[in-house]
């Protein structure tokens, strides 16, 4: 990547062309150093649909092609889960940047792999959690860090989808990684991961789908210091999907929609409650891309916010998970 194209603008390129991409293309536009200069499908025709629906000036039918753009400084993987370790291998292996979706593998092995590569060629790679991005998470962080509710002692966390979702539907397929656990159970674990760490202990249960994949998930963290944090995903019911922080002097309430947080209020012991607020523009993707940016200026090949031990250390608890449910996506 050119350090004058840097300077002046940041160039993207996206792979896979589903809503996801299409919301990522969206909230670009409100970063003014942004710019989309390709796209990349398996579909030469779905490349150019999109390309034309988001004025974007190349379409390529398949993603070694988008890969091998030298115009394009990073390339945003939005394939299925199924598909985001051979897709960002493409990307690395031909010298791109890579910002890739959530989960970032299917597994553990694969997600070494990649990140081994990635620093091998010295690029930068990060896993698109764009919640531990959000300004308003960054500032709960901050809060807890300095003790607003003391030494925190639980963490609550759901994020549940109330269906039905037919047979065919790809949150029911194992061979493209279905089921709640890694299309919405991944945001409970990264709210406690980030003010916990990793547990000391894992329990989980869930039921499953005909197709062997988890429609109604438990899973509790015990801590050795004696925090613990009970959290909930799940396909078949609807719930508020909000978040409450408890510590040994307040807590702190998410609420719904933690995972795009646009406030959350902190009451302190014996205090009247605080409303911390962030900004209402967007659906909060901006915020990961300009962190890329910011690391690409400042040649960074991880970013301190998503870094690759947090990738490493949740997609271990994902996988401790997934043997504890009886879940696997090999099919």
């Amino acid at each position: 990547m050119s350090e004058q194209s840097l300077r002046d603008r940041v160039r993207w390129g996206i792979l896979a062309t589903g809503g996801i991409a299409t919301t990522f293309v969206k909230d670009l536009r409100l970063l003014p150093d942004a710019e989309v200069v390709a796209v990349g499908s398996r579909s030469t025709e779905a490349a150019q649909a999109f390309a034309a629906a988001h004025d974007i000036p190349r379409a390529y039918g398949s993603w070694a092609e988008l890969a091998q753009d030298d115009d394009i400084d990073v390339v945003y993987v939005a394939t299925p889960h199924s598909a985001h370790y051979a897709a960002a291998r493409i990307c690395l292996e031909a010298g791109r940047a890579v910002l890739c979706e959530k989960p970032f593998t299917l597994d553990l092995a694969t997600s070494v792999e990649l990140i081994d590569l990635a620093r091998e060629r010295q690029l930068f790679l990060m896993e698109a959690m764009w919640m531990r991005c959000n300004p308003v998470i960054r500032r709960l962080s901050e809060v807890v860090a300095d003790g607003a509710i003391g030494e925190v002692r639980s963490v609550h966390a759901d994020f549940s989808l109330a269906g039905p979702f037919e047979p065919t539907h790809r949150l029911r397929a194992p061979e493209l990684g279905g089921g709640a656990l890694l299309d919405l159970g991944v945001y409970p674990i990264h709210l406690a991961h980030l003010l916990l760490g990793v547990p000391d202990h894992v329990r989980a249960w869930a039921k499953l789908t005909p197709e062997g994949v988890d429609e109604n998930t438990g899973m509790i963290f015990g801590y050795d210091s004696g925090a613990l944090a009970a959290l909930t995903c799940a396909l078949v019911r609807g719930t508020p999907v909000a978040g409450l922080i408890t510590g040994s002097g307040g807590r702190i309430e998410l609420p719904p929609a933690f995972f795009a947080a646009r406030e959350f209020v902190l009451h302190r012991d014996g205090a009247e409650p605080e409303v911390f607020r962030g900004s209402g523009e967007g659906t909060g993707y901006h915020h990961e891309a300009a962190e890329v940016h910011r690391c690409l200026r400042a040649h960074q090949l991880e970013s301190p916010l998503v870094p690759h031990r947090v990738t490493l250390e949740v997609m271990r608890l994902l996988d401790d998970i997934r043997t504890q449910l009886g879940v696997s996506y090999a099919r």
